[in-house]
């Protein structure tokens, strides 16, 4: 089972950035799957959430009407397009899938996003 981030990097204030976690290893259309972030010093937290059916998804108040996320059940894929980012948006920015047991939850290695000008 794994998920593999990519798409981070440094962009200016104001930029975009699309995120893409790539899933292997089990049914991806079965579950809920859900972008985090950890900036330094700052717990992990959670940036938006999508159900196994895809659809508009949840997100933390700190992102909506400026992230998005979505997924493609055939690719096995979740993104995350992150428009007009500010510098607070830095962070490693995790996948995560919740399996039921015994696998449980599994996370991504992270891909790290800079805003800065």
């Amino acid at each position: 089972v794994h998920l593999v981030e990519s798409g981070g990097g440094l962009v200016q204030p104001g930029g975009s950035l699309r995120l893409s976690c790539a899933a292997s290893g089990f049914t991806f259309r079965r579950y809920v799957m859900s972008w985090y972030r950890q900036a330094p010093g700052k717990e992990r937290e959670l940036v938006a959430t999508i159900s196994d059916a895809g659809g508009s998804g949840n997100y933390a108040d700190s992102v909506k009407a400026r992230f998005t996320i979505s997924r493609d059940n055939a690719k096995m894929t979740v993104d995350l397009q992150m428009n007009s980012l500010k510098p607070e948006d830095t962070a490693v920015y995790y996948c995560k899938a919740d399996l039921p047991y015994p696998r449980g939850t599994i996370w991504g290695q992270g891909t790290q996003v800079t805003v800065s000008s």
